[in-house]
């Protein structure tokens, strides 16, 4: 038994970043690489995005691509093995762990070990909405194109999400989950929106699996960011540090390993009153 005096806080982050389309959730992510090296799996072509960064930014991400479809749910299969964090080799062409076809045909075959990548390093995952998505697809892989998903399907999908998220919360390297927004009913009977992590059950509670959990929108033409518990009462977001993206003047990533990095917005008083906004 340790006390928690004795207890080191961890160097390392597991962060869920989620929102609507084109909110800036994948370029804020790839961002990164002006601090860290980056290993990126692109589930949904995500990296397009980040064609717009500089060379020398390009250079610090690895990207790894999963063809995933309906007709080939790659992404569950691979991802399941490539989480566990031992050595993974991954073919180029279809995404595929250890590929006969690709280790026969000499084609090339990525390496990774999640598991050694050190304080340097991010790993992106891009997206949860997509893993989901590729758990269903491959569930009901061979069925009709009219088959409905039964109880035990949906069940079947939890149990694959949360195997990969339950070693998402056990990384010891810093690790971003993109993921989409999902309006669900609370516990509370109030509506929130969280993050696309599975079925609306399950999504409920995806902020489990984090430490840091930030909501990304745009707001008067510009991408707002919102990481503090109290960021919005409709909106589930939360950090174990006690940090606040929106309080920045340009929020990125970076300040949740260094917050003095950045520049926190001047408070300015309201008038008649003294308190601040």
């Amino acid at each position: 038994m340790a006390k928690m005096s004795n207890k080191v806080k961890s160097k390392t982050k597991r962060i869920l970043l989620y929102g609507a389309p084109k909110t800036g959730k994948t370029e804020l992510a790839g961002r990164l690489a002006e601090h860290f090296n980056i290993l990126y799996f692109g589930l949904e072509n995500g990296h397009d995005t980040m064609f717009k960064f500089p060379k020398e930014l390009q250079e610090k991400i690895e990207v790894i691509e999963l063809p995933d479809s309906r007709a080939y749910p790659i992404a569950i299969e691979t991802m399941l093995k490539v989480i566990r964090g031992t050595e993974t080799k991954i073919c180029e062409i279809h995404g595929k762990v250890n590929c006969p076809v690709c280790t026969k045909n000499g084609d090339p075959i990525t390496t990774v070990e999640l598991n050694s990548l050190d304080e340097t390093w991010v790993v992106i995952v891009d997206s949860l909405s997509q893993l989901f998505n590729s758990t269903l697809a491959h569930i009901t892989k061979g069925k009709p194109d009219d088959y409905k998903l039964e109880r035990d399907d949906w069940g079947n999908s939890g149990k694959l999400m949360d195997m990969f998220l339950s070693q998402v919360q056990a990384a010891r390297y810093n690790i971003v989950c993109i993921s989409h927004e999902l309006g669900v009913e609370m516990n509370d009977g109030k509506e929130k929106l969280v993050a696309v992590a599975g079925t609306k059950n399950f999504s409920r509670n995806s902020a489990k699996f984090f430490g840091e959990v930030i909501y990304c929108e745009l707001k008067n033409k510009k991408h707002v960011f919102g990481s503090s518990t109290s960021y919005a009462n409709n909106i589930v977001t939360g950090s174990r540090d006690d940090l606040a993206l929106e309080d920045f003047e340009d929020p990125k990533l970076i300040y949740l390993w260094k917050p003095e990095l950045g520049t926190l917005k001047k408070k300015v008083p309201v008038v008649g009153s003294t308190k601040v906004s």
